[in-house]
């Protein structure tokens, strides 16, 4: 454990003057952060310590930072000609926010994102279905580098592509699945609408990431019984790493993989007071570039919201990723995550298909009471009238708010090769 506040710092020496040599730089190469330093007094940096002493970046910030001087934006600390790729992250406003790599930022996610994908399992005698977005979605091709860095046997299916997909597990030996937990669950619904179980296809090992879901109970047991095989989850952010934590299988919880590239703190989302990372706490991740080139984020606000599971042998914080604190809806000052009332009804399966969506009447996040919930009967419902009261005692009690549950059939809701809306307007 290290200072309370940060979740991990591997080699804290090291990392401490790599961070001090690139603050010191950041102000000329970024004029984004050199008004925004200056804006907080110039704070100064000697030891990892002095870093909570730095102002907070925000997703908002880096929106208007790429609206006033585009592409990139004021801070991307190098020309559009030093970028070897672009990505991209929608957010939840939907509209693009560019993030530029370098070739060394390339070359450290490649690091940083096969570090994850081994302690996830993955080794070179894995034939991988690559079922990501192979596009601007930084789930794709670094994820693409990375495991064929490890020397994993890639099939990049990408999305929308579910029948190569299937061609590829009957013909190619594939041994692990890859891809958002919403397609690993598209996946096994259309296999077992062409007739097939997905358990004939021998895949042992799912990883999964890109969207909260893959750490909730009722996922991964919905996982081990349509396609035999655990989850492995990993966590990551389109504008600092695509993958940052890795989950060792049946460890109990993701722990940092992003080497010295990477500072990691644990915030009071509310406050943006430091927490300690210790079993059982709660708060959100901020993440510090210790040697990026392009876009080298200063304490940037991930919006992820998570809880410390435990530790690792070796004393690593583990985690899990519960929901996104801009996902998350208040009814009556109850902070409810969706992905918590998606893990609910997934526990009624099969009388459910845990397929769900909430309905706000406005933009949110306050909700007034009851949280109108509208979820899928499965192959088995049994008295439907029994099964709503049943999911409405349970959200009850287990989430402290009163939900009206609407059950629809199954198929009546949005499917996702990517990531599941699990939060809709009314009307």
């Amino acid at each position: 454990m290290v200072t309370p506040g940060f979740v991990a710092v591997e080699d804290r020496e090291a990392v401490g003057a790599m961070l001090r040599e690139q603050l010191h730089r950041l102000p000329a190469r970024s004029p984004f952060y050199r008004d925004l330093f200056a804006e907080h007094g110039d704070p100064k940096f000697e030891t990892l310590d002095d870093l909570t002493g730095f102002p907070f970046t925000s997703k908002q910030m880096l929106r208007e930072s790429q609206a006033a001087a585009p592409p990139l934006g004021r801070h991307a600390g190098v020309s559009l000609t030093e970028v070897v790729r672009v990505h991209a992250s929608t957010g939840t406003t939907g509209k693009p926010s560019w993030v530029g790599v370098t070739r060394r930022d390339a070359d450290a996610w490649t690091e940083m994102v096969a570090r994850a994908f081994r302690t996830m399992g993955a080794t070179r005698e894995d034939v991988v279905l690559h079922g990501a977005g192979l596009t601007l979605f930084v789930g794709g091709l670094p994820i693409r580098d990375a495991l064929e860095t490890i020397g994993s046997t890639l099939v990049p299916i990408g999305t929308g592509a579910s029948e190569k997909a299937l061609l590829a597990m009957e013909t190619l030996g594939v041994t692990a699945l890859h891809s958002t937990p919403s397609y690993v669950r598209y996946l096994a619904e259309y296999v077992r609408g062409l007739g097939r179980d997905p358990r004939e296809f021998g895949i042992r090992k799912v990883f999964v990431g890109g969207e909260p879901g893959g750490g909730e109970p009722a996922f991964r047991q919905y996982v081990r019984r349509e396609w035999g095989a655990p989850v492995a989850e990993g966590l990551g952010n389109a504008d600092m790493a695509p993958v940052l934590f890795g989950e060792a299988p049946e460890s109990g919880g993701m722990r940092f993989t992003g080497g010295r590239h990477v500072v990691v703190e644990l915030i009071d989302p509310d406050s943006g007071d430091p927490i300690a990372a210790e079993p059982g706490a709660s708060g959100e991740l901020v993440y510090t570039s210790v040697d990026r080139e392009c876009c080298p984020l200063v304490r940037f606000r991930t919006r992820d919201r998570v809880v410390v599971t435990g530790a690792s042998r070796d004393g690593a914080p583990l985690i899990r990723c519960v929901g996104r604190t801009d996902d998350m809806l208040i009814v009556l000052g109850v902070n409810v995550f969706p992905s918590a009332v998606r893990d609910l009804v997934q526990t009624r399966h099969p009388r459910t298909t845990g397929a769900v969506q909430i309905v706000v009447p406005g933009t949110g996040p306050r909700v007034e009471p009851p949280l109108r919930v509208e979820a899928e009967w499965g192959e088995a419902p049994g008295d439907r009238a029994q099964l709503r009261e049943e999911l409405e005692n349970l959200i009850r009690a287990r989430l402290s708010v009163r939900a009206e549950v609407t059950l629809v059939p199954p198929g009546t809701l949005e499917r996702s090769e990517m990531k599941s809306r699990l939060v809709r307007p009314a009307g």
